[in-house]
């Protein structure tokens, strides 16, 4: 393996986890100083919800448009632009207004500081979240065939260790100074271009790809073209079906993920960095679940089914946490089982869905079956949470929203083929062709 490995595929490798990493560092610091951040505008839980719903779904559709963009113009050049942007609009969030001028819409009072809020959540989102596409199409690329599903796999490890990391300053940084402070830590992740500059290039199959392109006169696809391309008749199924899959997965996930902290603070009692910590070290042990994952998709079970058996894990343990923990400790261990399932899924559904698709529509089905499932999924999960809690309790809406959407999520993708793994891209392309 090491052989294989060696050299530049992994070079390219930990490029591509470090950047993926310091975006979801940055992404992390949300949810974590989320409670502090509603104390200091005094919003509603509802109102918080709409600010979740409306910028994860704006920035869904912007990393489309900058997915097709990284399959016409290409990985690298992306790679620096989004982590570059996608920082400083997380450093912006420090200098949000506290006005206390009012606008109400649908009968929710927001403020002018969560509307501002608002909008640059939008932006973080958009670019922060191209990171996924855009990294994930690099390395699938670069990979050797046999062990690309550990190597995409294990850049999916990213996630939960950049909420870790976000984690263990986070809580200190709440307590001591405050959520302002905390979003200046997006600044870090400028300097890290010149990283990218100087240890990254273009991969060799887009390189191809474009050379070929050109020799043969061909017209660069637009946005749409690439967009289009997706639903072709040979390629409908898959895209359906993995877009179907990954949303409602991703109801789950979102309404799980980004309201924890507050979960445990209101409905369990535990103080914020209690909350915080517990949240943090779950994640840390997912990446256990990750590796796991990603090694049984690659050398003892099929992708596709390897996801279906971690995701009704998943719901299994999660629902385990709701209704069979209460103290500290025994949620914290409850909940690390979880998410070594729940979170771990990540592992093979991203070498998944990034080796079905052909080169030239690679990180643009990335974009729409991932990201764009993604932010749609999070912009629903947490918002139907927020209504939830009106009528039950935080238990029975977690129940709801989060283990039913995780069941219904793994056993759609029984509806796709088995692809043995080890195959070259190109193979798994012509493999998935046979079923429309």
């Amino acid at each position: 393996m090491w052989t294989q490995i060696r050299g530049y595929p992994l070079q390219a490798f930990i490029v591509c986890h470090l950047a993926y990493m310091f975006s979801q560092v940055d992404l992390a610091l949300f949810s974590y100083a989320l409670p502090s951040i509603r104390e200091t505008f005094d919003v509603s839980l509802q109102a918080m919800g709409w600010v979740v719903a409306l910028s994860y779904s704006v920035g869904a559709f912007f990393q489309v448009y900058i997915g097709t963009l990284t399959d016409r113009f290409g990985r690298k050049h992306m790679l620096m632009l989004v982590t570059v942007v996608s920082s400083l609009f997380i450093a912006a969030h420090a200098i949000v207004p506290e006005s206390a001028a009012q606008v109400v819409v649908g009968g929710i009072s927001f403020s002018l500081g969560i509307i501002v809020m608002t909008l640059l959540r939008c932006f973080a989102i958009s670019f922060g979240g191209a990171l996924y596409p855009t990294t994930g199409a690099i390395v699938t690329e670069e990979a050797p065939a046999r062990y690309r599903g550990i190597m995409a796999g294990l850049l999916q490890t990213a996630f939960p260790l950049g909420a870790f990391v976000s984690a263990l300053f986070a809580a200190p940084m709440l307590e001591a100074y405050g959520w302002r402070p905390l979003f200046l830590v997006g600044l870090l992740s400028i300097p890290y271009i010149w990283v990218i500059h100087r240890f990254l290039r273009e991969t060799k199959r887009f390189v191809g790809h474009k050379e070929a392109q050109a020799q043969s006169s061909a017209v660069n696809e637009t946005s749409r073209d690439k967009i289009a391309a997706l639903f072709a008749p040979d390629m409908r199924m898959r895209t359906v079906t993995l877009f179907a899959a990954q949303f409602i997965f991703v109801i789950a996930y979102g309404a799980a993920s980004l309201w924890l902290p507050t979960y445990l603070i209101e409905s369990r009692g535990f103080t914020q960095s209690d909350a915080t910590y517990v949240v943090g070290y779950a994640n840390a042990v997912a990446v256990i679940g990750y590796i796991i994952a990603a090694v049984t998709g690659e050398f003892i079970l099929t992708r596709r089914t390897t996801v279906t058996i971690w995701t009704l894990l998943g719901a299994t343990s999660f629902l385990s946490m709701i209704w069979f923990t209460s103290g500290y400790w025994d949620t914290l261990i409850v909940l690390c089982i979880s998410t070594t399932f729940f979170y771990g899924t990540a592992a093979v559904k991203f070498a998944y869905i990034a080796e079905v698709f052909p080169t030239h529509l690679r990180a643009t089905g990335l974009a729409v079956c991932s990201s764009l499932a993604v932010n749609l999924g999070i912009a629903v999960g947490p918002l139907v949470v927020t209504y939830g809690v009106q009528f039950f309790d935080w238990d029975m809406t977690f129940s709801v929203v989060v283990g039913i959407p995780l069941a219904v999520a793994g056993l759609l993708y029984l509806r796709l083929k088995p692809i043995p793994s080890g195959l070259e891209v190109e193979e798994v392309d012509r493999q998935m062709r046979t079923q429309t």
